[in-house]
């Protein structure tokens, strides 16, 4: 997509890179290639963080199936999420995802909420 950067207010010594989203969505970073090496690394490491995080979500066994068996309503069985997930090789990276990011909801590698919850307590 072309994109006028000095509608952004770009300086000749920055670049901008536009990006659409899975979404369509717009999103951007202007960077300063002149300026500050740390901040630049800061962003490649965010970057990086993404991709890695992305990679073992795409080899997930619960993106090839249907989500709603992973979010059962009230009292719905977690039985089949439970069963995929034992076959899953990034469970342990999904169950650690989902403890680090405070997931609420769902079952993530292998485990409901509540056993989650349990398993953050007796970490402490």
């Amino acid at each position: 997509m072309a994109f006028n950067t000095a509608s952004l207010g770009v300086r000749e010594s920055e670049e901008a890179d536009v990006r659409l989203d899975t979404s369509g969505r717009e999103w951007g970073h202007v960077m300063d290639w002149g300026g500050h090496p740390e901040e630049e690394l800061g962003v490649l490491t965010d970057l990086l963080d993404v991709t890695d995080e992305q990679d073992w979500q795409e080899r997930a066994l619960c993106a090839q199936t249907d989500p709603e068996a992973f979010f059962p309503e009230k009292g719905g069985s977690t039985r089949e999420a439970k069963r995929i997930c034992q076959g899953c090789d990034v469970k342990d990276d999904c169950l650690e995802y989902a403890l680090a990011h405070d997931e609420r909801f769902g079952i993530w590698g292998g485990l409901s909420e509540r056993e989650r919850r349990k398993l953050k307590k007796r970490a402490v």
